[in-house]
């Protein structure tokens, strides 16, 4: 089995921690960083598992920025 490092980015959202994926645009959740995080290796490896490799290669998105910025509001 091929091994690939994702990003997960978490919120929190009410009592739920979210967690995305932003190369495949999958998410899952759970009531602990632990949980979510564990769910959403759990369905990314699910996904990788059963979709179309064409599937695949048009949803990746291999370069992905994550940075900070302040709004006034």
């Amino acid at each position: 089995m091929d091994r690939s490092t994702y990003t997960a980015i978490l919120e929190k959202e009410g009592d739920l921690f979210v967690a995305l994926c932003p190369e495949l645009d999958i998410a899952s959740q759970g009531v602990t960083v632990e949980e979510a995080t564990a769910n959403l290796k759990e369905a990314v490896e699910l996904f990788l598992e059963c979709a179309d490799p064409e599937e695949i290669r048009q949803r990746l998105h291999s370069e992905i920025f994550v940075t900070h910025f302040e709004a006034h509001g």
